[in-house]
């Protein structure tokens, strides 16, 4: 829908502030209002900035898009907005950015995102041929008709610590005997990103290629290392593929005794990190715990935020790559690191190569690196039963 479809709604939000909190009013919970504190930088304010665009009583500016392109689309102000219109208010946001992107009003930062995607197939910049080298070495097979394609993502695959994540994904995965490859040098963008960021017609682009690639492959299966990924190919593909999260897979092959672990092997206590593409986007929060519990040895600790109420680490829309919130002290990242501390967990166990980018940075401004560390879910798993 363009946002002309959605001047009905946009002038109902009256900024009563629920869509800023948390589930029980005691904490700011929008990644961006905690940051910088003003009501510009709200889910309320930015209604009304929208609003006030779409009527023409203020104009375009640099500051605007910041504004709007602060926002991480985390859907927390989805979960907590009392009113029928909530669904709408993430939509509203990402229309606002198609519109600025058809009239070329797009930040230098955020052309270069969707630039390098367009040109190079990620907002890296990286070589497609590299796309596939962090999988060289460890032998996993490439896509030929397996059962399931394993898809990586532009971050596991050219991020240093999340092609660490990726591969323990799949060094489990062959532990486990399941049938699956990787697409390597094949693959291509998902787009989620560019959707948020509101580039359709490079999203478009994306998805025809990627369909056309998983029709002629016989792709009928796919497991995804992002939620990102995941909530691309669920919520805004077409085809008749069956996409998968890998903590859903992995949650699966446990309760049918494919995967068994070892006593004694890890003794820890955990805390776990909702990402927001998987827990507020997708409703998938159980998934993650019921791996974590199953495991020998771990004591799974809940931070005060969690599910629904969790807090997001800053990274979503590209903001892992455009940085629109900075690095301070109020930074989400560095907030959220601070409470998973707080728990008094030895390890902050992740399912998303983004946040993985995001809170392994935090933890080392935090100067938490020997009290808390940083390990995606197919990490403590190999360390559990490799």
């Amino acid at each position: 829908m363009s946002l002309e479809d959605y001047k009905n709604i946009v002038h109902r939000c009256f900024r009563c502030g629920y869509c800023k909190l948390t589930e029980d009013y005691s904490q700011f919970n929008c990644p961006i209002y905690h940051r910088f504190r003003l009501e510009t930088f709200s889910p309320g304010g930015i209604m009304w900035l929208i609003h006030a665009w779409m009527q023409n009583s203020i104009g375009w500016t640099e500051s605007l898009a910041r504004v709007l392109y602060s926002c991480t689309t985390c859907n927390s102000c989805v979960e907590q907005c009392k009113f029928e219109f909530s669904d709408d208010i993430t939509n509203i946001i990402i229309a606002a950015r198609e519109k600025m992107v058809e009239n070329g009003l797009v930040l230098p930062r955020v052309a270069r995102f969707l630039r390098n995607v367009e040109a190079a197939g990620n907002p890296y910049r990286e070589l497609q041929a590299n796309r596939g080298k962090w999988a060289e070495e460890a032998g996993i097979p490439q896509y030929q008709g397996q059962n399931y394609l394993l898809y990586i993502g532009c971050t596991g695959s050219y991020d240093e610590r999340a092609r660490k994540v990726a591969r323990a994904l799949a060094e489990v995965l062959l532990a486990a005997g399941l049938s699956f490859g990787i697409l390597a040098s094949k693959e291509e963008c998902d787009g989620n990103e560019v959707k948020m960021m509101g580039e359709k017609r490079i999203f478009e682009m994306l998805v025809e290629r990627n369909i056309r690639l998983f029709s002629h492959l016989g792709v009928r299966k796919i497991i995804t290392l992002s939620p990102h990924s995941y909530n691309a190919f669920k919520n805004y593909y077409p085809g008749t593929f069956e996409v998968s999260h890998y903590t859903q897979i992995l949650r699966n092959l446990i309760r049918e005794g494919q995967l068994h672990f070892s006593k004694g092997r890890l003794t820890a206590k955990v805390t776990y990190h909702d990402p927001c593409f998987l827990g507020r986007h997708n409703s998938e929060y159980e998934s993650p715990r019921e791996i974590l519990r199953s495991i020998p040895g771990i004591e799974l600790l809940e931070m005060e935020r969690n599910r629904g109420n969790a807090f997001c680490c800053g990274g979503g829309t590209g903001n892992f790559q455009t940085d629109f919130l900075g690095g301070g002290e109020s930074s989400p990242a560095r907030t959220r690191v601070r409470e998973a501390h707080e728990t008094g967990a030895d390890i902050l166990a992740l399912a998303c190569p983004i946040c993985m980018t995001m809170l392994s940075d935090a933890v080392k401004s935090e100067n938490l690196e020997e009290q808390l560390l940083v390990k995606d879910i197919a990490e403590i798993i190999r360390e559990s039963k490799l």
